[in-house]
């Protein structure tokens, strides 16, 4: 692995723990050696695990949409810099130039982001891991949603290892290194349909 995208919220939320993480996960790319593609904000958590990666002397790709450049927004500091036209493209960019991805805590838009490139996986559009940094429980009631996906069978059960879910950066990325990509998502016709 060359580079890791991380989804992550624009503002740093309730608790400091959360800005820890990203700063933690920023300090862990840099000390691996793994360039970060994220969103090409300043701001938030966003802002803090770019800030950790540069501080560390590690490489930041930021992947930000032209209306956003305009508000703002973007980072100065960063490596490179791509403005692309819409949010469509900045998460098409983000997955050409990942080798994984990890969601921090984040809003709608960060599940939005998650919830593509993982179905882009079990899709077999990309082989890559998909991962999530469960800080201070953040995530247990994805989790737990994923479990009655599979539970109600609304997911095969060979996709529900490819949720990585760790609590700390180091664990995950190693998680990341181990990762092995199921089968590509097959069809079954269901009994009453001919």
């Amino acid at each position: 692995m060359k580079s890791i995208a991380v989804f992550c919220g624009s503002s740093i939320g309730a608790s400091p723990l959360y800005q820890e993480a990203a700063q933690a996960m920023g300090r862990e790319l840099a000390r691996r050696g793994l360039a970060l593609v994220y969103g090409g904000s300043c701001v938030g958590l966003m802002g803090a695990v770019a800030d950790a990666v540069l501080a560390e002397g590690g490489q930041v790709i930021g992947v930000l949409p032209g209306f956003l450049q305009s508000r703002e927004i973007a980072h100065k500091g960063l490596t490179e810099l791509i403005v692309v036209d819409s949010m469509h493209e900045r998460k098409a960019k983000m997955a050409e130039l990942a080798d994984g991805f990890v969601s921090l805590p984040g809003g709608p838009g960060t599940m939005e982001e998650f919830f593509e490139i993982f179905t882009w996986a079990q899709l077999g559009l990309h082989r890559k891991p998909c991962g999530l940094l469960n800080v201070n429980g953040y995530y247990d009631p994805l989790a737990s949603m994923f479990d009655t996906m599979l539970t109600e069978q609304f997911m095969q059960e060979k996709y529900r290892p490819m949720l990585l879910i760790d609590t700390e950066p180091s664990a995950l990325l190693d998680r990341f290194e181990d990762y092995r990509s199921p089968s590509v998502k097959t069809y079954l016709k269901s009994e009453s349909q001919t």
